[in-house]
Order: C-alpha cells, then sequence, then structure tokens
C-alpha cells in the first residue's frame, strides 16, 4: 500500500539557519514524493527566514507569534492525511521516513499518534543525561514534548480539537488529550539544537523546564508560565 500523503508543519520566529538545516534532512522525502508538502508557518521573522522557505519550495502561511497559534494555522492550511508536526530547530534522523511510512500503513483512521525519539545535536554528560530523562518521561509518563515531533492523522487530530493558541504548553496539552496509550514512540531521533540548554547551562535549563510544567498542571496562565520560561 502506498504511504498516504504526508504534510510537515513548521513553525518560524527568526530562525534562518536551523530551518535550512532541518528542510535539508527532509529532502529525500520530499523528492520521493512520501512528504507531500511542507508548511512553513512564520510568526513575523526579520531574519532570512522566509528566503530560506522559499528556496527550499515550501508553502509560506504568516500567524500571529505564538507555537500554538502557527502550528493550528499550518495544520489548517495542511492538505496531507497525515501530519507531521515539527521544530524548526529539529532535524530527523536518516530512516524516520520508513518508520513513518509503517506508523501510516494500516488502513484506515487510526486514533493513535507518534513521535520520535530524542537526541541533541552534541554529545557530552549534560547532553546524555538530559537525553536519558526524556527517555524515561516518555518511557513512564508518554509525554513527548513538542521538540520529538508529532505524527497524527488529519482525522485523529481534527477530533481532538487541533492544537490551541496557547503561547507555551501547547505541545503538553495535546499530547494529554491524545492520551498515553494512544502514543507511539518511533525508533529515529529527532536531533535538536542544544543552544538554549548551552546558553542557560543543562541542569537550570532543565529545572525550569519542569518548573513550567508543574506550573502548567497546577492551571497557571501561560502567560504566568512564559514569564517563567523566557526568566
Amino acid at each position: 500500500m502506498e504511504p498516504r500523503r504526508l504534510s510537515v508543519v513548521i513553525p518560524t520566529l527568526n530562525a534562518e539557519h536551523a530551518l535550512a538545516k532541518s528542510l535539508a534532512a527532509l529532502d529525500g522525502a520530499r523528492a520521493s514524493g512520501f512528504a507531500g508538502e511542507v508548511v512553513v508557518v512564520d510568526g513575523g521573522s526579520v531574519d532570512g527566514t522566509l528566503n530560506a522557505a522559499r528556496r527550499a519550495s515550501c508553502r509560506i502561511v504568516e500567524a500571529p507569534t505564538g507555537r500554538g497559534a502557527q502550528l493550528a494555522a499550518g495544520a489548517d492550511a495542511a492538505t496531507g492525511e497525515f501530519l507531521l508536526f515539527l521544530h524548526a530547530d529539529t532535524t530527523l534522523e536518516a530512516g524516520w521516513e520508513e518508520a513513518a511510512a509503517r506508523f501510516m500503513a494500516p488502513p484506515g483512521e487510526h486514533a493513535r499518534a507518534g513521535a520520535f525519539r530524542f537526541r541533541f545535536d552534541e554529545i557530552g554528560a549534560g547532553p546524555a543525561l538530559v537525553a536519558f530523562g526524556v527517555r524515561v518521561r516518555c518511557a513512564l509518563f508518554k509525554l513527548p514534548f513538542g521538540d520529538q515531533g508529532l505524527l497524527i492523522s488529519r482525522r485523529f487530530y481534527d477530533a481532538l480539537g487541533g492544537f490551541r493558541p496557547m503561547a507555551l504548553m501547547e505541545d503538553v496539552d495535546l499530547v494529554r488529550r491524545i492520551g498515553r496509550h494512544r502514543l507511539h514512540m518511533l525508533k529515529p531521533a529527532a536531533i535538536t539544537s542544544a543552544e538554549r540548554y548551552r546558553r542557560l547551562g543543562y541542569a537550570r535549563r532543565v529545572l525550569r523546564n519542569w518548573k513550567c510544567l508543574a506550573l502548567y498542571y497546577r492551571g497557571a496562565s501561560p502567560e504566568d508560565i512564559m514569564k517563567v520560561y523566557e526568566r
């Protein structure tokens, strides 16, 4: 069976260099027709992000700044039967197409979603410990974050109500609605930039992320969580 048409949705904001690398990893899937389109949803970039998207022949959609709103706008514009949401600073490991095709292959719309393993684009004790923590979190709680990608059928995405226009935690919000028993971890890695962790320090960045997650579960507003995230 031929895999169904896949749309890749990438939200961007001043992500020129990261986006070029992320798009290059999709070249094979696009050339084969597996990834029928790449939708870049820009939140007001002032660098060369849009030029990078044009050079790669992506569809460009403009949306209010904020990852939740941008992802929702990209999903609305996409035409694929399956959607792959991907951060601009994340590069998919070789072999992701085969894993995605197997996930998409069963007949009928399936009420489940897939996410990739997590890995940083640098090596060392800090990156290894964070990646191990992510593996534990995903194994115990089936709670991948947006930097691990999210593969989901259009029908299931629509049934869940899609991404909400949240300033932060839009990924956790949707994954909670998917439910842990309907979340499947794909073997290839989503290789994510370690820049933010290097800048702040791995331990401090992890602690800040967990604090934001705790605030979310306590019912704090996305705006209040964003204040903590950006400190």
